[in-house]
């Protein structure tokens, strides 16, 4: 008793000594020094420290399930600190600066609420947690695109529940959400209040893409599922990316890295560290995409994907992407010039960064429309085809198709280019109609549009004029939206044999 005693007796003598402090200054408003001098004496009582969490650990949180679990924050120096959760109840000493952290032992899935107790010289009681599966997304404006605004588009034409009215069905327990304050990520809450159940007016706020995504998971994976989402929009890649990743960058170091690096890593996802978690998504592009970048951001990409494995320390984490959707950039005006074909070139650059182990992306070149613009709508399809990588490529769920048809190489034969197509599931017309958005070019190096078939998993590209071909396009153009699917309902990924490292022969 006499633990929980002494704090209360502490912060009466210190309010006390205040109000002593106040009433000086009153009576003796021209003797400033004596105000100095109790003030100075006021400062010098010792304060008393307690528990303090990091604001990502609160009520209604899931833990990751199958991993050991981190659970840090601050308290006196010295001071023992306790953490109880389901049966384990590891102890440490926090440092000289006051951290400490405890690492519980993985736990599985569990939808049923449970508590997680800190002791120390205070008590903090963390309620209704869940255990299965938690993923950080991040990005611009079409992931930090609201479930407000997804309420607000037009229709589509679907069999079953329609997901523009997702938030008034929006009831699940089991799927957790927590909205990143750019502010107040890095100041603790005493009420701990910053995980919401997915629903009302939390969910409004929050991610439609994140939050489709948690839904196809939990769907198919019958555990709780926790999302954290951190966005802005307009922003650029190199704000999240810290400078120190930048420094140690082979590519990027002794340089000057324009877009403000560190500037959200920082405030917006420094501070999760060291949450346990299953990995990444990632939705950005667009303000790179409107600089015309190819290569360097493709490094760019393959900076930020191994320093935030780095901060989390773990080599593997998945990291799941989404290509950049139709859209007129080629109608902006602005310093840089760009064409009809720098959308194109900049997929290409994101496809390029799956060359890091553990990565994948999604196509969207079917996801676009006038009423959308650069934000279309189609995030429940953003996050069901994120769901398919992760439930394929991290959870090896059987029977699980997550890419569409990919390039893998092409044979001249005669006047027809014969594109060889790497799918899991048979290649189609999306729409039954002839292939669009295929083109050719002979050794004039000049490209018209081709007529393009299917036989077998290969595409057969010709077109009057071009006797000898040497090269083929496909979906090469800011707005392009090819009927070229699997029968899973995945769309082709846009390529050119012509890119200097392509597969081709003769």
């Amino acid at each position: 008793m006499k633990k929980h005693i002494e704090p209360c007796r502490n912060a009466t003598l210190r309010v006390s000594a205040l109000n002593d402090a106040i009433r000086t200054a009153l009576i003796s408003r021209r003797e400033g020094s004596r105000l100095y001098i109790v003030l100075a004496l006021f400062l010098s009582i010792p304060a008393h420290a307690t528990i303090t969490l990091p604001r990502i650990l609160g009520h209604n949180m899931v833990l990751q399930r199958e991993k050991p679990l981190p659970i840090w924050g601050t308290a006196a120096p010295g001071e023992a600190v306790t953490v109880q959760f389901a049966g384990q109840h590891p102890g440490t000493k926090a440092d000289a600066s006051g951290k400490w952290q405890v690492t519980l032992k993985p736990l599985t899935a569990s939808a049923t609420p449970a508590e997680l107790v800190i002791s120390g010289s205070n008590t903090i009681r963390l309620r209704n947690i869940l255990v299965g599966e938690v993923w950080v997304c991040s990005g611009q404006s079409n992931m930090e695109y609201t479930m407000r605004k997804n309420s607000k588009v037009t229709r589509p034409d679907m069999p079953g529940p329609n997901p523009v009215d997702e938030l008034n069905v929006a009831h699940n327990p089991a799927i957790r959400i927590f909205l990143v304050n750019r502010k107040t990520l890095a100041r603790p809450d005493s009420l701990h209040r910053d995980w919401a159940v997915a629903q009302d007016s939390a969910l409004r706020s929050f991610s439609a893409a994140a939050y489709f995504f948690a839904k196809e998971l939990n769907k198919r994976l019958n555990v709780p599922v926790g999302m954290v989402a951190t966005s802005v929009p307009g922003s650029r890649i190199e704000p999240w990316i810290s400078t120190e990743a930048f420094a140690k960058d082979s590519v990027f170091a002794n340089k000057k890295v324009d877009g403000e690096p560190g500037k959200f890593w920082e405030p917006m996802v420094k501070p999760l560290v060291p949450l346990a978690v299953r990995g990444f998504l990632w939705y950005q592009g667009e303000s790179n995409c409107f600089l015309a970048e190819t290569t360097t951001y493709t490094q760019k990409m393959r900076t930020l994907i191994g320093s935030w494995r780095a901060a989390w320390g773990e080599a593997n984490l998945p990291f799941y992407y989404v290509s950049l959707a139709p859209f007129k950039y080629s109608d902006t005006h602005d310093k840089v010039v760009l064409t009809r074909e720098t959308l194109p070139l900049f997929r290409e650059a994101q496809a390029a960064a799956l060359q890091v182990p553990h990565t994948a992306m999604i196509e969207t070149t079917d996801l676009a429309n006038t009423e959308g613009g650069i934000h279309p709508g189609f995030k429940w399809e953003i996050g069901r085809r994120l769901a398919l990588l992760a439930l394929a490529n991290t959870y090896h769920t059987p029977g699980v198709v997550a890419e569409g048809p990919v390039f893998r190489s092409m044979k001249v034969k005669g006047a027809v280019a014969a594109i060889s197509i790497a799918s899991a599931a048979p290649l189609v017309s999306k729409d039954g109609k002839a292939l669009t958005d295929f083109t050719i070019a002979g050794p004039d190096g000049v490209f018209v549009p081709a007529q393009a078939r299917i036989e077998g998993r290969q595409v057969l590209v010709s077109a009057p004029g071009v006797a000898h071909p040497t090269a083929v396009r496909f979906g090469w153009d800011e707005v392009a939206q090819p009927n070229l699917f699997s029968e899973a309902g995945l769309p082709a990924r846009p390529f050119r044999t012509d890119k200097p490292d392509s597969s081709a022969s003769k």
